[in-house]
């Protein structure tokens, strides 16, 4: 598919109950969709993290939707501002993302499409165990400067094709992601980006994130489509 221009995404506000809970997202679908990637952020972030919208917006002008969520309500926000314990809640969270997994078979706009899960932070641990969860929905997994050790229960039994990036100044993650990766029994890479920090804010590593995130979703969710059209 040739690139999109932005104009021609919808986006649109959405309400999505997870178990006992309402939350909000964005919902931008481009023309001729070839998939769908749900973003579990993670370290307190929400549906309008810059640096997660950004890496939506690259994937919407490659031809994938994205819906982008928040894992918590206002409320529990307030609350993990002053605890910080909610976020580290990796069932609670997981729980959460596998509702949106859910909310997306059922959508009319996404029903027909597969799924592939972005994490941040914690959030990547929290989309794994949605991966592992829900195996026949979630056709790949990214995850940026993620904690898939808080998912180790989980990553025997992850289906999906899972592409782990960090930070190469990360040092510590990227420990965490190197014992993470053995554990993983599907296709899986982990790449180092040299020279980024946890929150690849230097010149032009979240744009690398995007760029292998974009080819990863591209590769493994467009498959999955063909497969299905065989």
């Amino acid at each position: 598919m040739d690139s999109i221009s932005l104009n021609d995404v919808d986006e649109r506000s959405v309400r999505i109950l997870a178990g006992q809970v309402m939350l909000e997202g964005n919902l931008a679908m481009p023309p001729g969709a070839d998939g769908v990637v749900l973003f579990a952020h993670g370290s307190g972030s929400g549906r309008f993290s810059p640096r997660n919208r950004y890496v939506a917006q690259e994937l919407q002008m490659v031809g994938l939707g994205t819906l982008l969520m928040d894992l918590l309500t206002p409320a529990e926000e307030e609350a993990d501002a002053i605890s910080g314990r909610l976020r580290f809640d990796i069932d609670m969270l997981a729980g959460r993302v596998i509702g949106a997994v859910d909310w997306l078979r059922e959508n009319p706009e996404t029903r027909d499409l597969p799924i592939g899960c972005f994490g941040a932070s914690t959030g990547a641990a929290a989309a794994l165990v949605a991966a592992a969860e829900r195996p026949e929905a979630v056709r790949a997994v990214v995850s940026r400067g993620g904690r898939p050790d808080m998912a180790a229960l989980a990553l025997r039994r992850v289906k999906a094709p899972t592409l782990l990036i960090v930070g190469g100044r990360d040092v510590q993650v990227v420990g965490m992601n190197q014992e993470a990766i053995e554990l993983l029994k599907t296709e899986r890479q982990l790449t180092i980006v040299p020279g980024a920090t946890h929150l690849f804010e230097e010149p032009g590593k979240l744009e690398e994130v995007a760029r292998l995130a974009s080819k990863w979703f591209t590769q493994h969710l467009r498959r999955e489509e063909a497969r299905a059209a065989a």
